[in-house]
């Protein structure tokens, strides 16, 4: 399993984004750190929260495993990644994939409360009315 967490400044908080790849396939999660993070408060982090974080669903990764890169062509993809700023579209998708799922899961259960509420005052309108007829 590889893990990668990139944090960044999206304007008005910092944000870290945890990408997973495994045997299960591709995850990504999104975790708001509000003000800047220092190097030991994500270490701390990571080590206390990391079994906490809700991944979104695994979908396949299409990236194959690339061979041992030569050392300069590595440095210079390392310097490109560190220049990027913000989570990468893969991680977007993956996280809109699990934002629309946790939304549709909050609608259900909404929608059940509100289900439930209507039966019961119509339960007591049907007491209030049962009781109005006694005193006939």
């Amino acid at each position: 399993m590889n893990i990668v967490l990139t944090v960044f400044f999206d304007g008005q908080y910092w944000v870290g984004v945890f990408e997973r790849t495994g045997s299960d396939g591709y995850e990504a999660a999104k975790v708001v750190f509000g003000a800047e993070p220092k190097d030991g408060e994500i270490y701390d982090f990571i080590l206390k929260h990391l079994d906490r974080i809700r991944f979104s669903l695994p979908e396949e990764d299409k990236s194959t495993e690339r061979k041992a890169a030569n050392p300069k062509r590595l440095q210079r993809e390392i310097s490109k990644e560190l220049k990027r700023t913000g989570a990468g579209t893969k991680a977007q998708e993956a996280l809109k994939l699990q934002y629309e799922c946790s939304k549709a899961e909050n609608r259900k259960t909404s929608k059940k409360i509100i289900e439930q509420v209507k039966e019961m005052r119509f339960e007591m309108h049907r007491q209030k009315t049962k009781e109005k007829h006694k005193g006939h």
